[in-house]
């Protein structure tokens, strides 16, 4: 129990490592920042960008490609690179007026960084995964493959599984989403309690210290949050749990398929059934 194949499936995950069964599952976090360091000790492609992008920039299998155009293509719209009229499937894209604080920053292939995201490191991101608009990234964050870190949307020191998805103003502090979690707009989760001291988690009757000052939440595979909910310091959701909007959910453990919904000005919390 609280371990991390408690709340995610990892086989297919690339960061199997990061994660341990022996230890409870939020020790990932206090490995996160030796785990991202392990990704810099070569030189990486984006060595030397910092500050503003003023031009494009454009990675193909590694390297920073200046020939290359950008446009707006396909039924989507999707930002694409090109090399004269063939598509590169596999360019990663960061767009002019986004801002990098360091060069501690690795994208994969396909990932689009879009104007006005602006993103510390050490910062690791997937394939396929978006940076919108506004997007700040404070560092210490692992994303996955096609994931999202939306509009206003600000993380730091967490961990978005393959599929995570924050699309619209969120906040993600010290917490881990897992594969396809989908947070609804304006979710907030919280991590630091006004009472002094570290976070307890209470499961069967037993108390666990966390050891940590900060914990947000940890929400397992397929997990969804309505808009405007909020979770407390230390929310554990096993997998395919639902919050209701505009909830404020306290803090705890909350086993598989759980839900949390509004109940004449208080809440109600319950299990679904298969």
């Amino acid at each position: 129990m609280m371990g991390p194949e408690d709340f995610f499936d990892l086989k297919d995950s690339g960061h199997q490592n990061l994660f341990r069964t022996d230890i409870p599952v939020w020790n990932a976090l206090d490995r996160l920042g030796e785990y991202l360091a392990s990704f810099f000790r070569n030189s990486q492609p984006l060595a030397g960008h910092v500050g503003m992008v003023e031009r494009p920039l454009v990675l193909v299998d590694g390297t920073v490609r200046e020939d290359l155009s950008i446009r707006a293509a396909g039924p989507k719209n999707r930002i694409q690179a090109f090399e004269g009229d063939s598509p590169l499937e596999e360019a990663a894209i960061i767009m002019p007026g986004a801002f990098l604080s360091d060069d501690q920053i690795i994208i994969g292939p396909g990932t689009v960084i879009e104007s006005g995201a602006f993103i510390k490191g050490p910062s690791v991101l997937g394939a396929n995964t978006e940076v919108r608009q506004g997007a700040y990234m404070r560092g210490n964050c692992l994303i996955g493959d096609g994931c999202v870190v939306g509009h206003t949307t600000e993380i730091k020191a967490s961990i978005m599984l393959d599929g995570a998805k924050a699309g619209h103003f969120a906040y993600i502090g010290d917490s881990i989403l897992g594969k396809d979690v989908n947070l609804g707009a304006g979710t907030k989760l919280a991590n630091l309690k006004m009472i002094p001291g570290n976070i307890m988690i209470r499961v069967d009757r037993k108390a666990h210290n966390t050891g940590r000052r900060k914990l947000g939440a940890i929400l397992g595979d397929r997990t969804e949050t309505g808009c405007n909910s909020v979770t407390s310091p230390g929310t554990f959701m096993a997998p395919d749990s639902i919050v209701y909007s505009g909830v404020s959910v306290p803090g705890g453990f909350y086993p598989r398929k759980s839900y949390v919904m509004p109940s004449r000005d208080s809440i109600v919390t319950g299990s679904m059934f298969e």
